[in-house]
């Protein structure tokens, strides 16, 4: 009988924290130069990196590391924390954009992309606040 093989977090699949620093800046680095992602750059403060160090945070428990997010600010209750932003089908699709692009341009496992596309789509749907 052979040992079965171990099943990584997405947090070990990705590369650890050191790559999802890379992600988090590259989907910074686009929010803030993409005409496209306006719309959600003028939803954040003009200095991006307190959204930086928190999505890092969140991104590194989420996917499967350490809870740093949880140890500092509690449970993330996204939804809630994102409420006094409109949110709708437009701004949902410009963060989406940046994000595709980054993990496209970051993380060199197709099916691991896909498979984060795919439930960061389902949690940035569930962030929209207002129809439209």
């Amino acid at each position: 009988m052979s040992n079965p093989l171990p099943v990584l977090t997405h947090y070990q699949r990705i590369g650890g924290a050191e790559k999802i620093h890379r992600l988090v800046d590259r989907f910074y680095h686009l929010m803030d130069e993409l005409p496209e992602s306006y719309g959600i750059r003028k939803m954040h403060a003009p200095s991006l990196s307190g959204a930086n160090d928190k999505l890092f945070k969140f991104l590194s428990g989420w996917l499967g590391g350490p809870q740093l997010f949880i140890q500092e600010f509690g449970e993330p209750f996204l939804r809630r924390r994102h409420f006094p932003f409109s949110i709708g089908n437009s701004e949902r699709d410009q963060w989406m954009m940046c994000m595709n692009q980054a993990l496209s341009d970051v993380i060199e496992d197709e099916a691991l992309r896909v498979e984060l596309s795919i439930a960061l789509s389902k949690v940035a749907d569930h962030m929209r606040n207002r129809e439209g």
